[in-house]
Protein backbone atom coordinates (compact mmCIF):
# COMPACT_ATOMS: atom_id res chain seq x y z
CA UNK A 1 0.00 0.00 0.00
CA UNK A 2 1.18 3.36 -1.11
CA UNK A 3 2.05 6.08 1.72
CA UNK A 4 -0.70 8.55 0.89
CA UNK A 5 -3.21 5.51 1.31
CA UNK A 6 -1.43 4.67 4.27
CA UNK A 7 -2.42 7.97 5.98
CA UNK A 8 -5.48 8.41 4.85
CA UNK A 9 -6.08 5.29 6.83
CA UNK A 10 -3.99 6.09 9.70
CA UNK A 11 -5.95 9.66 9.63
CA UNK A 12 -9.88 8.00 9.60
CA UNK A 13 -8.56 5.65 12.62
CA UNK A 14 -7.44 8.43 14.52
CA UNK A 15 -10.42 10.29 14.10
CA UNK A 16 -12.86 7.66 14.85
CA UNK A 17 -11.05 6.59 18.09
CA UNK A 18 -11.28 10.24 19.04
CA UNK A 19 -14.64 10.33 18.17
CA UNK A 20 -16.82 11.78 21.46
CA UNK A 21 -20.47 10.04 22.20
CA UNK A 22 -22.40 12.09 24.73
CA UNK A 23 -24.91 9.36 25.39
CA UNK A 24 -23.93 5.53 25.49
CA UNK A 25 -27.05 3.36 26.00
CA UNK A 26 -24.87 0.55 28.28
CA UNK A 27 -24.12 3.50 30.72
CA UNK A 28 -27.64 4.92 30.33
CA UNK A 29 -27.89 4.71 34.53
CA UNK A 30 -24.85 6.05 34.91
CA UNK A 31 -25.93 9.33 36.85
CA UNK A 32 -26.77 7.56 39.52
CA UNK A 33 -23.31 7.10 40.59
CA UNK A 34 -22.46 9.92 42.50
CA UNK A 35 -26.04 10.77 44.14
CA UNK A 36 -25.96 6.84 44.91
CA UNK A 37 -22.28 6.89 46.24
CA UNK A 38 -23.65 10.19 48.50
CA UNK A 39 -26.26 7.85 49.70
CA UNK A 40 -24.12 5.09 50.94
CA UNK A 41 -20.97 6.12 51.64
CA UNK A 42 -21.02 9.63 53.27
CA UNK A 43 -21.29 10.49 56.61
CA UNK A 44 -23.32 13.73 55.69
CA UNK A 45 -26.20 11.14 54.94
CA UNK A 46 -26.35 9.98 58.08
CA UNK A 47 -26.08 12.76 60.03
CA UNK A 48 -28.89 14.52 58.04
CA UNK A 49 -30.93 11.29 58.83
CA UNK A 50 -30.32 11.99 62.40
CA UNK A 51 -30.44 15.37 62.56
CA UNK A 52 -34.17 15.24 61.08
CA UNK A 53 -35.53 12.52 62.85
CA UNK A 54 -33.98 14.49 66.40
CA UNK A 55 -36.05 17.72 65.16
CA UNK A 56 -39.16 15.33 64.82
CA UNK A 57 -38.59 13.97 68.15
CA UNK A 58 -38.62 17.76 69.37
CA UNK A 59 -42.12 18.53 67.44
CA UNK A 60 -43.50 15.71 69.01
CA UNK A 61 -42.33 16.90 72.53
CA UNK A 62 -43.48 20.38 71.75
CA UNK A 63 -47.16 19.23 70.46
CA UNK A 64 -47.41 17.48 73.24
CA UNK A 65 -46.95 20.05 75.32
CA UNK A 66 -48.24 22.66 73.90
CA UNK A 67 -51.50 21.31 72.33
CA UNK A 68 -53.22 19.13 75.07
CA UNK A 69 -55.72 17.28 73.65
CA UNK A 70 -58.02 14.09 74.41
CA UNK A 71 -57.81 12.87 70.74
CA UNK A 72 -55.37 10.58 69.71
CA UNK A 73 -52.57 11.76 67.94
CA UNK A 74 -50.38 10.62 64.66
CA UNK A 75 -47.35 11.21 62.75
CA UNK A 76 -47.39 10.10 59.05
CA UNK A 77 -44.33 9.05 57.42
CA UNK A 78 -43.53 6.91 54.00
CA UNK A 79 -41.48 4.52 53.47
CA UNK A 80 -38.77 4.35 51.02
CA UNK A 81 -35.89 6.83 51.42
CA UNK A 82 -37.53 7.63 54.50
CA UNK A 83 -37.70 4.68 57.16
CA UNK A 84 -36.36 1.97 54.66
CA UNK A 85 -33.16 2.45 52.35
CA UNK A 86 -33.38 0.54 49.09
CA UNK A 87 -30.21 2.56 47.39
CA UNK A 88 -29.15 -0.81 47.07
CA UNK A 89 -31.85 -1.53 44.12
CA UNK A 90 -30.88 2.00 42.65
CA UNK A 91 -27.07 0.68 42.50
CA UNK A 92 -27.94 -2.69 40.52
CA UNK A 93 -29.68 0.08 37.89
CA UNK A 94 -26.44 1.38 37.60
CA UNK A 95 -24.38 -2.23 37.47
CA UNK A 96 -26.96 -3.60 34.92
CA UNK A 97 -27.60 -0.73 32.82
CA UNK A 98 -31.05 -0.99 33.00
CA UNK A 99 -33.99 1.77 34.93
CA UNK A 100 -37.09 1.19 36.73
CA UNK A 101 -38.96 -1.10 35.84
CA UNK A 102 -42.44 -2.48 37.79
CA UNK A 103 -40.94 -5.88 37.25
CA UNK A 104 -37.25 -4.62 38.42
CA UNK A 105 -38.61 -3.20 41.57
CA UNK A 106 -40.66 -6.03 42.40
CA UNK A 107 -37.69 -8.32 42.53
CA UNK A 108 -36.06 -6.13 45.31
CA UNK A 109 -38.88 -6.19 47.69
CA UNK A 110 -39.45 -9.83 47.13
CA UNK A 111 -35.94 -9.99 49.13
CA UNK A 112 -37.56 -8.14 52.00
CA UNK A 113 -33.64 -6.95 52.31
CA UNK A 114 -33.72 -3.22 52.88
CA UNK A 115 -32.56 -1.94 56.45
CA UNK A 116 -33.89 0.71 58.16
CA UNK A 117 -32.23 4.32 57.62
CA UNK A 118 -30.46 5.79 60.79
CA UNK A 119 -32.43 6.91 63.84
CA UNK A 120 -35.71 5.40 61.81
CA UNK A 121 -36.66 2.91 64.18
CA UNK A 122 -35.51 4.91 66.60
CA UNK A 123 -38.21 7.51 66.01
CA UNK A 124 -40.85 4.68 65.35
CA UNK A 125 -40.35 3.58 69.18
CA UNK A 126 -40.00 7.33 70.30
CA UNK A 127 -43.32 8.62 69.13
CA UNK A 128 -45.09 5.08 70.71
CA UNK A 129 -43.90 5.74 73.94
CA UNK A 130 -45.26 8.96 73.93
CA UNK A 131 -48.55 7.41 72.97
CA UNK A 132 -48.44 9.03 68.89
CA UNK A 133 -49.48 6.09 66.87
CA UNK A 134 -47.43 5.75 63.29
CA UNK A 135 -48.53 5.79 60.16
CA UNK A 136 -47.15 4.09 57.31
CA UNK A 137 -48.77 5.57 53.75
CA UNK A 138 -46.28 4.43 50.76
CA UNK A 139 -46.71 4.62 46.96
CA UNK A 140 -45.48 0.82 46.83
CA UNK A 141 -48.63 -0.76 45.26
CA UNK A 142 -50.82 -2.48 47.39
CA UNK A 143 -49.55 -6.03 45.76
CA UNK A 144 -46.73 -5.76 48.03
CA UNK A 145 -48.63 -5.44 51.05
CA UNK A 146 -47.00 -8.56 52.61
CA UNK A 147 -43.49 -7.85 51.65
CA UNK A 148 -43.34 -4.28 52.37
CA UNK A 149 -45.08 -5.02 56.03
CA UNK A 150 -42.56 -8.11 56.67
CA UNK A 151 -39.49 -5.46 56.27
CA UNK A 152 -41.10 -3.11 58.00
CA UNK A 153 -41.39 -5.88 61.08
CA UNK A 154 -37.56 -7.46 60.50
CA UNK A 155 -36.60 -3.95 61.08
CA UNK A 156 -38.21 -3.89 64.12
CA UNK A 157 -40.13 -0.76 63.60
CA UNK A 158 -43.33 0.05 65.69
CA UNK A 159 -46.61 0.14 64.52
CA UNK A 160 -45.57 -2.32 61.84
CA UNK A 161 -49.24 -3.70 61.20
CA UNK A 162 -51.54 -3.95 58.56
CA UNK A 163 -54.10 -1.14 60.53
CA UNK A 164 -50.48 1.23 60.32
CA UNK A 165 -49.80 0.41 56.90
CA UNK A 166 -51.64 2.41 54.06
CA UNK A 167 -50.26 1.45 50.09
CA UNK A 168 -51.22 2.92 46.53
CA UNK A 169 -54.25 1.43 44.89
CA UNK A 170 -55.65 3.36 42.10
CA UNK A 171 -53.36 6.66 42.84
CA UNK A 172 -49.79 8.08 44.01
CA UNK A 173 -51.62 10.95 45.45
CA UNK A 174 -51.63 10.73 49.52
CA UNK A 175 -54.64 13.06 50.14
CA UNK A 176 -57.40 10.26 50.42
CA UNK A 177 -54.96 8.15 52.78
CA UNK A 178 -54.15 10.75 54.77
CA UNK A 179 -57.71 11.39 55.24
CA UNK A 180 -58.40 8.30 56.32
CA UNK A 181 -55.84 8.86 59.24
CA UNK A 182 -57.19 12.22 60.16
CA UNK A 183 -60.71 10.45 60.37
CA UNK A 184 -59.76 9.28 63.77
CA UNK A 185 -56.25 11.14 64.74
CA UNK A 186 -55.21 14.96 64.99
CA UNK A 187 -52.03 14.51 62.80
CA UNK A 188 -49.30 16.51 64.45
CA UNK A 189 -45.99 15.64 61.85
CA UNK A 190 -45.56 14.24 58.40
CA UNK A 191 -42.30 12.96 57.21
CA UNK A 192 -41.25 11.93 53.87
CA UNK A 193 -38.10 12.68 50.91
CA UNK A 194 -40.77 13.79 48.66
CA UNK A 195 -43.04 16.85 48.88
CA UNK A 196 -46.22 14.92 48.01
CA UNK A 197 -45.54 13.59 51.04
CA UNK A 198 -46.72 16.42 53.09
CA UNK A 199 -49.73 18.06 51.02
CA UNK A 200 -51.26 17.69 47.30
CA UNK A 201 -50.38 21.12 46.68
CA UNK A 202 -46.69 20.40 45.72
CA UNK A 203 -47.94 17.44 43.21
CA UNK A 204 -47.94 19.98 40.66
CA UNK A 205 -44.23 21.54 39.64
CA UNK A 206 -45.06 22.39 36.02
CA UNK A 207 -44.48 25.96 36.88
CA UNK A 208 -41.03 26.89 38.30
CA UNK A 209 -40.36 23.25 39.28
CA UNK A 210 -42.68 23.80 42.12
CA UNK A 211 -40.37 26.32 44.00
CA UNK A 212 -43.18 29.27 44.57
CA UNK A 213 -44.91 26.80 46.50
CA UNK A 214 -41.94 26.03 48.67
CA UNK A 215 -41.34 29.72 49.31
CA UNK A 216 -45.60 30.12 50.26
CA UNK A 217 -45.49 27.09 53.12
CA UNK A 218 -41.55 27.62 54.21
CA UNK A 219 -42.76 28.34 57.90
CA UNK A 220 -43.75 24.79 57.90
CA UNK A 221 -40.32 23.18 57.07
CA UNK A 222 -39.02 21.77 60.27
CA UNK A 223 -42.06 22.60 62.06
CA UNK A 224 -45.02 20.55 60.57
CA UNK A 225 -42.75 19.00 58.13
CA UNK A 226 -39.79 17.12 58.43
CA UNK A 227 -38.06 16.14 54.76
CA UNK A 228 -35.40 13.75 54.21
CA UNK A 229 -32.50 13.81 51.38
CA UNK A 230 -32.85 11.89 48.76
CA UNK A 231 -30.73 12.70 45.48
CA UNK A 232 -31.02 9.31 43.53
CA UNK A 233 -34.72 9.64 42.21
CA UNK A 234 -38.23 11.78 42.98
CA UNK A 235 -41.00 13.44 41.70
CA UNK A 236 -39.04 16.44 40.75
CA UNK A 237 -37.75 14.44 38.12
CA UNK A 238 -41.11 14.74 36.21
CA UNK A 239 -40.45 18.60 35.75
CA UNK A 240 -36.98 17.92 34.61
CA UNK A 241 -38.23 15.63 31.68
CA UNK A 242 -41.23 18.19 31.12
CA UNK A 243 -43.94 15.22 32.63
CA UNK A 244 -43.11 13.14 29.56
CA UNK A 245 -43.60 9.43 30.57
CA UNK A 246 -42.03 8.26 27.42
CA UNK A 247 -39.00 9.88 27.02
CA UNK A 248 -35.97 7.44 25.75
CA UNK A 249 -33.17 7.34 27.91
CA UNK A 250 -31.07 10.01 25.76
CA UNK A 251 -33.92 12.35 25.74
CA UNK A 252 -33.89 12.17 29.32
CA UNK A 253 -30.06 12.52 29.57
CA UNK A 254 -30.68 15.64 27.39
CA UNK A 255 -33.13 17.22 29.20
CA UNK A 256 -30.94 17.03 32.52
CA UNK A 257 -28.47 18.60 30.92
CA UNK A 258 -30.65 21.22 29.35
CA UNK A 259 -31.58 22.22 33.08
CA UNK A 260 -28.43 22.29 34.38
CA UNK A 261 -27.42 26.01 35.63
CA UNK A 262 -23.18 26.33 34.47
CA UNK A 263 -21.94 29.67 33.81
Amino acid sequence: MKKSALLVVGIIILLNSCKHTDFDENKSQDHLIMSVLWYQTSTEMKALYYQCFNIAKLRVDMDLQNNPTDSKKAIIVDIDETMLDNSPFEGNCINTGTGYTNESWSEWTTKISAKALPGAVEFSEYAKSKGVEVFYISNRSIDEFDVTLKNLQNENFAFADSAHLLLKTTTSVKTERRNIVKENYEIILLIGDNMGDFSDIFEDRSDNFGFDEVEKNKSKFGNKYIVLPNPMYGKWENAVFENNRDLTNKEKYELRKKNLIGY
